[in-house]
């Protein structure tokens, strides 16, 4: 016997953590405490299609510190990040199985998709799994068809949703409001000039999803405060902008946050990106931006 915790392992990519996602991890939380287990959940970084295919062009919902937090907020104990490289890609699925899921993490169960493949080549199957269980002891709790179904339904439709500015139906899929985690750096200052003034985000992580140019209604928790304000994303074509940024201007708000790491959550897209003559067609454009965003600030307090 194993003295390490004995644990119930879920796989998968989780990105994004959705409502579809978390029926599976409220299923493998339960199976935990009922069987005096540790819930677990196995996940890959970087995307295997980055590694293999050397794919730059895949974007994901969440970065994986994001994914962590969000998965542990739904009650799993223990987050294994498997880095993804050749050599991981090459290793047999008794390998796989052997020295990861027994020896490493000491799996009892595991909850897994009737689809899901693993090993070299993706060769193995449920089938195999179950095989391999008879052999080294654990069980395997399969994952319902219509479950996976919703969950690759919900993914398909965050991404398209974002891509086309809805967040507001991307949440409600999510479950929670979709956020980005980014520092605060210094920009061209161009919005103090004409009394906007933003915060600068950068975000370092390339592969993380960033929603469609536009102006946005978000909230941010800074110092313990929930401050609502308005970002835009995009190039600033106004002032002949050549490179995509993240901007956002915070309601009621003067602090310096100055390499502050913030997380904004977006709830509302207000209007798609667009050029204006000048400065003063733009301010004039911002403060009814900022109108109607307060308008839906208050409408979520009402």
């Amino acid at each position: 016997m194993n003295s390490k915790s004995e644990k119930v392992t879920t796989i998968g990519t989780y990105d994004g953590v959705h409502i579809g996602h978390q029926k599976i991890l409220k299923q493998v939380v339960a199976l935990a405490k009922k069987q005096g287990y540790v819930p677990v959940v196995l996940t890959l970084f970087p995307h295997p299609r980055m590694v293999l295919q050397k794919d730059d062009s895949i974007k994901l919902l969440n970065t994986i510190e994001e994914r962590i937090e969000l998965l542990k907020s739904h009650g799993i104990k223990e987050v294994v990040v498997k880095k993804f490289t050749k050599d991981f890609a090459n290793l047999s699925a008794q390998d796989y199985v052997k020295q990861i899921l027994v020896d490493e993490l000491n799996t009892k169960q595991i909850v897994i998709g009737y689809d899901h493949h693993f090993g070299k080549n993706r060769s193995a199957n449920i089938t195999d799994l179950k095989a391999f269980a008879n052999l080294y002891d654990f069980k395997v709790e399969e994952i319902s068809a219509q479950d996976l179904k919703d969950v690759t339904v919900s993914s398909t439709k965050i991404r398209t949703a974002l891509n086309s500015g809805e967040v507001d139906l991307a949440n409600s899929y999510l479950g929670y409001n979709f956020f980005i985690t980014g520092t605060v750096v210094k920009g061209k200052e161009l919005g103090r000039t004409i009394d906007f003034p933003t915060a600068n985000i950068n975000i370092t992580a390339t592969y993380k999803l960033i929603p469609s140019d536009g102006v946005y209604v978000v909230k941010s928790i800074i110092e313990n405060k929930t401050v609502f304000g308005m970002m835009n994303i995009g190039a600033n074509p106004t002032v002949d902008g050549k490179t995509r940024s993240i901007e956002v201007h915070f309601f009621n708000f003067n602090q310096d946050i100055y390499n502050a790491e913030l997380k904004i959550e977006f709830l509302k897209r207000l209007r798609s990106e667009q050029k204006y003559e000048n400065l003063e067609a733009l301010k004039m454009q911002l403060q009814k931006d900022m109108t109607n965003a307060s308008n839906y600030i208050q409408t979520l307090n009402a």
